[in-house]
Parts: structure tokens; sequence; C-alpha cells
């Protein structure tokens, strides 16, 4: 029987009532539009399990099948890899796995297990008396290609998005090179037939360990090697490539402000890192799309205990498991499971819908925008949904994280930004290692997309982009770049071959500063750079403002001291306006209405309200302060104390 064809395979499988007609519909869009085996397509997007699709599949072709995570643990020798050589493997996505030398019969797994032509070619080109061909995904196929051909042991970590069976292969990876953590391994052991090693049902379900880890630093270590293993798991995952690496860092940082305990901050971080394992869907499933499309809430309703169940042989924390559990609660009560409401709703789980759907905003160019948000931006999304979705403590004391984090990198950033947006990585390297070496600080972008993600992110004020950008016209991203007036400051210019003078006065039409043609000297193009920043700094001299509620005096303080900057700190608050002066992060001098120096200096530090701005141009005078900034802390800190009034 000749393989299924993608429309015949997902209409039969429809017709038979195997899939729904949302599913067929999720899984045509995404063989369509991401260039996906429709095999593949089917389980990635929960349309069915893999045993349940390769089942079918196998009794079609008058087969037998071979699931991925025991194509994972099939150990080979290198007989009978030279047996088919590389290039057919791949050619034909056929991958051996048994050969009967007595017999001549050699047997692959191969997702065209239905077509006879291919049992034609690798009977052909190994010049077997015999070929049996078994069905396998084509992920699988490819990475068991991939890990014995190429030597990539991580191949795996692309194949297999059941989540459990690849992370507890990896976890057999990592014991194998020597990372250990308090609890003993229990496996059984393998089953030898022939060249082809069998692992028994025990030891694929069989738990790894029967509590978890019990000190602070086994609990630490194996939260960052779960970090390292999603990483993994994610590394397919396109725009939420580290997703859950990211929002295990917004959980931590969150629980650690609201100053939980250690065992509380490191169980919610672990919460962070494991709440989308398993969930194999179109759509990225956070608590704002979720509340927001009902197609999304009923997918989520579907999969939110997935993680739990891949990982019920594992001891998780009550809070880990609490937070994973009521993540798609409401503060509002019309979310589920059990429509909790505000308090009543874990503190973990309100954290994670949080910053779950803050990271998407942040990171996701498919999310409900389309497009990726500024931390400012998502900030004001969450807004919107507060005492609906989201907790609105919470969601102010993300923003006061996200503006305070903004504000300390601005402090501290004395590099000026260049973009260079090249989708030629070795033409791009030379001018981006240049550039670095005279002390700037560069990003490079491939395509359009990231150059657009990297400048909604800030901080440059140079741009150096090609014409075509990966089929794109680079003057359409430089239009797009002035539409945005966050973006409209940023000097550009186009480092292209193209020498058309059509092309040439477009780019300057469009506003470009600069118009250079390759090859081009790198001292050249640094030397324009730093001409570019000086003009504009003329025109807007660089500084860094903002409010005191978002960061307190002191903190600012502390972060310029620490940074070793030098410049004028202005404060205003009300009608009055003060002023700290730094050189290498000590303060040589400071003014406040009718007092100077350290006297000023602790009359500023009583200041709960108002606006700052840091000028690093600014070059201080004579210095008036000889005190350490530790001393003029500490003496400050105390006088508050002595103004406040006794309870």
């Amino acid at each position: 029987m000749a393989n299924h064809s993608t429309g015949q395979l997902v209409e039969q499988l429809l017709a038979e009532n195997l899939i729904t007609a949302d599913q067929c519909e999720a899984v045509l869009h995404r063989v369509n539009t991401e260039n996906v085996r429709v095999e593949d397509a089917l389980v990635d997007a929960g349309a069915m399990a893999e045993y349940d699709l390769l089942k079918y599949l196998a009794k079609s072709y008058r087969t037998r099948f071979v699931v991925t995570s025991k194509l994972a643990r099939v150990d080979l020798d290198r007989a009978l890899l030279e047996l088919v050589p590389r290039k057919v493997a791949e050619e034909l996505v056929v991958f051996p796995v048994l050969f009967d030398p007595a017999t001549s019969s050699l047997s692959v797994v191969s997702p065209n297990a239905g077509n006879p032509e291919v049992a034609l070619a690798v009977q052909t080109a190994t010049n077997v008396r015999e070929v049996r061909v078994f069905v396998g995904r084509p992920a699988a196929v490819r990475a068991a290609i991939q890990k014995h051909y190429a030597g990539d042991i991580y191949a795996f970590a692309h194949a297999d998005t059941t989540g459990r069976e690849q992370y507890m292969s990896l976890l057999e990876l990592y014991d194998r090179q020597n990372i250990r953590f308090d609890q003993p391994t229990v496996t059984a052991p393998a089953v030898e037939r022939g060249r082809e090693r069998v692992l028994t049902e025990k030891e694929l379900t069989g738990p790894r360990s029967a509590q978890p880890p019990s000190s602070p630093a086994a609990t630490v270590a194996l939260l960052e090697a779960t970090n390292v293993l999603i990483a993994l798991l994610e590394n397919a995952r396109g725009d939420l490539r580290s997703h859950s690496a990211l929002t295990s860092r917004w959980m931590r940082k969150l629980a650690e402000r609201i100053r939980l305990g250690e065992a509380e901050v490191l169980s919610l971080a672990m919460a962070g890192l494991l709440h989308d394992v398993g969930k194999t869907s179109t759509y990225h499933l956070t608590a704002l799309n979720v509340a927001q499309f009902e197609s999304h809430r009923q997918m989520a309703a579907k999969s939110f205990t997935t993680p739990l169940r891949l990982f019920e042989a594992v001891s998780l924390e009550a809070s880990t498991t609490l937070a994973l559990r009521h993540m798609y609660e409401r503060f509002d009560g019309e979310g589920f499971p059990d429509k909790l409401t505000g308090k009543d709703i874990p503190l973990g789980a309100r954290l994670l819908s949080l910053v779950d759907t803050y990271a998407d905003l942040t990171q996701n160019g498919r999310n409900p925008y389309r497009r990726i948000l500024t931390a400012s931006e998502a900030c004001d999304v969450l807004d919107r949904q507060k005492g609906a979705v989201f907790d609105p403590n919470l969601v102010d004391l993300l923003r006061q994280a996200v503006t305070g984090d903004d504000l300390r990198a601005r402090l501290l950033a004395d590099r000026p930004g260049v973009l260079v947006v090249d989708p030629d990585a070795e033409e791009s390297a030379v001018l981006e290692l240049r550039l670095l070496e005279e002390g700037f600080d560069v990003r490079v972008a491939r395509n359009v997309d990231e150059a657009l993600a990297a400048l909604n992110r800030g901080a440059h004020e140079v741009c150096i982009g090609e014409t075509e950008v990966a089929g794109v016209s680079g003057f359409d991203l430089l239009v797009r770049a002035r539409s945005t007036p966050a973006l409209a400051g940023v000097a550009w210019v186009f480092l292209t071959r193209d020498s058309r003078k059509e092309s040439i006065a477009r780019g300057f039409e469009l506003g470009a500063s600069d118009y250079v043609l390759k090859p081009a000297p790198a001292a050249v193009l640094v030397a324009k750079v730093r001409q570019l920043i000086a003009q504009r700094a003329a025109r807007h001299p660089r500084g860094v403002s903002g409010s005191l509620a978002e960061l307190g005096l002191t903190d600012v303080v502390q972060v310029l001291a620490q940074g070793r900057k030098s410049g004028q700190l202005r404060v205003r608050s009300g009608n009055d306006q003060g002023e700290v002066h730094f050189l290498d992060g000590q303060i040589v001098n400071a003014l406040w209405p009718n007092m100077r120096g350290e006297e000023a200096f602790y009359g500023l530090l009583g200041l709960s309200s108002g606006d700052f701005s840091f000028d690093p141009t600014f070059k201080p005078g004579a210095r008036v302060i000889h005190g350490s900034v530790e001393a003029l802390m500490l003496e400050g800190v105390r006088r508050l104390d002595e103004r406040r009034p006794a309870r």
C-alpha cells in the first residue's frame, strides 16, 4: 500500500472520528505553513498520541511500528551503520535497526514504510537479500540518523514532544556524564535481541526516584539540570525558544521580592520551567489568550494537567503542583479548573499566570497582538486585565520589577548600541568584532523579524543594514522603523553590494545617514558610526531619566556608585531641584535648596517622590564631599530614622 498523502491521511482520520474538524484544520495549517510532515503535525498538535498514530499506520502498511522513545534507546554496532551509508539513510529517510547475517535480512525504520520503492532502494544500495521496513515518525527517524551518523547526542530533544520519555532519556544522559542527585536511579535491565537493544516496559516507565532532593544545594542542582533539559526540548519552539527558562527567572525574581523562603522560591522557579511541558498545541496557552479565545480555553482545559501527569513519578513540591494545576484560574473566578477567586488562588498560580503571559508578550511574535511588545507595552496590557484575569497587586509588583530593572540597566549602560542587520554571518563577523573592540554594544540580526525585535528592545543608536534581508527589502525595514516614534531617532547606514543609482537614491530619500558599498574596511565603518553618535549626542545628549516611585533614590545612588559612574544626577520634587555629582562612582558634591555638600545629600535622601535624570556628559568640579558612599548612605539612613515619629 502506498504512503498516505497529507490530505488523504487527515481526511481518513477525520472520517473515522479519530480526530476532530478543528484538529484537522490545525494540522493542515501547520503542514502548509511550517513545512512539517503530517505525521509530526498530528502528534505535535495533540490530535493523536504517537502510539495510536503509528499503530494505525502500521496496520495500513501491514508492517510493525517503532515509537520515538524506543528508537531513542536503540544501541547499534558500527558495522550496521556502515551497511547503510549515511547518504542513503538521509535521502530515503530510513534508519537501520537490525541485521541478520544468516538470512541476509535487514530491518529499517522509515516514515515511508507504505512505499514499496523504499525497500527496493535500500536493497539495491546495501545488496542484502531482504529488507523489512517498519514505520516510525519522520522526526524520530531523522533524529536517529543525526544521533548515530552525525554524533549529535541531543538529537532526540527535538523529536520526542511527549515530554516524559525525552525528559527521562536526557536524565539518563546526564547520569552517564556523572551528574548525580541525592536519590538513586531505579531502572530495569535491558533485553538484548541480536544487535537491537530493546528496553522493557518497566525501564521506560519506572520512576527515577521516590523522593525529591532534600538539601537546598541538591534542589538548586536539580533546578539547573532541569533548566538545561527543558531548554533542549524547546529548541524547536521558534520565538518561544527558552520561554520556560525566562518564565522561571521571573517566577524566582518576583518570589524573592515578596520575600518568600528559599525552598518556596525554588519550587516556584521549578513550576516556571515545567509549565509548558507536554502541552503540544498550535497555540501558546497563556492565561491571557485562554481568557480571550474559546479555542485556546478548550485546548488548555484538555492539557493543563499534562505537566503533572508527565512528572507524577517525581514527587514535586506542593507549591509547584498547585502552581501548575491552577495557572488558568482567573482572579474574578471565571477560570478553571475550580473557579477559584482572588487570593483563594494559590500564590504560585497567580504568579505563573502573570509572568507566563508577560514572557509571551515580550518574546513571542505570535502572541494575540502579533508582534513582540516592549516591556512597558506588555505591562499596559496586563494593567487592563487587573482584577479580571490577574491579581492587581502582582501586576503592580511586576511593573515595578520591570521598570526598576530597565532603569538599572540604562543607568549602567555607557556603551553606544549598534545593531548590524545582515543575513551573511561571515561578512558581518569582522565588523561585529571590530565594533566590540572599539567599545560599542553590538547586536546582530539575520532577518527582519529579529531586527525589529532588537530595535523594539531599545538601546540602539545606529543600525547598519543590508538592502536585502532574507528576501525582504531593507528599505522596508527602515520605513517600519521610522514609523515607530521610539525608533525614529536611530541613525541608519546601508552596507550593501547594491550599487544601483536608484537604490542609493532611495536609501537617502528614506532618511539613511550613509550608504556604503561592500567590501568596506571595518575601520571606515567604525569611524562613520562614531561620527553619527557624536552628531546625535550633540542634538540629544545621552542620559537616563525616571521616577523615584519606580526606583528609589537610594537605589539610584547605589547603582551609580557600584557602576563607577561619572556625571550629574538631577532630582526634582515639586518645585525643588537638587543635584548629586559623581566621579568614578564617588559622590563629590550635592546641591539642595539652601544646602551644599553632605547636608544637601542627606536632605535629598529623604525624598520619596519626584523624578530624576542622569547626565553622563557632565564634568564634576572641585570635590566638596570626601566621605565614602557607604558612609554617606549609613549616616543618611540614621538621620531618616531619627526623623521618623516614635511608635
